[in-house]
């Protein structure tokens, strides 16, 4: 699926209630609260900090999509093109990164 039709299926699913996007204040307090979930999820599964042996196992994949709806949502409310914002964004990164690492052998990668 690609990113525009993400945004349009957020907007359809927003738009069916009244109360449509949050404010961008509101966004982004539910946008904090989403990674602190994965935090506290890749510390229990990564880090110092154990579950307890009654807390299930959390779905790393399940917190990050939570993340990506609620950037779209941000996005979609702010009339922002999520496809033409990571295109720039990756420009940015190849200009001011490229040199940055260390590269791979192109004969390692095949």
């Amino acid at each position: 699926m690609e990113i525009k039709d993400m945004q349009k299926e957020v907007a359809n699913w927003i738009g069916q209630f009244e109360e449509g996007y949050w404010s961008p204040l509101s966004m982004l307090a539910r946008l904090t609260e989403e990674v602190g979930e994965l935090a506290r999820e890749v510390n229990h599964q990564y880090g110092e900090k154990p579950k307890r042996p009654e807390e299930p196992i959390g779905d790393l994949a399940l917190e990050l999509a939570d993340i990506l709806f609620i950037v779209i949502c941000y996005a979609n409310s702010l009339n922002i093109d999520l496809e033409d914002a990571f295109k720039r964004v990756m420009a940015k990164y190849r200009y001011r990164d490229s040199n940055r690492w260390t590269k791979k052998d192109d004969a390692l990668q095949s």
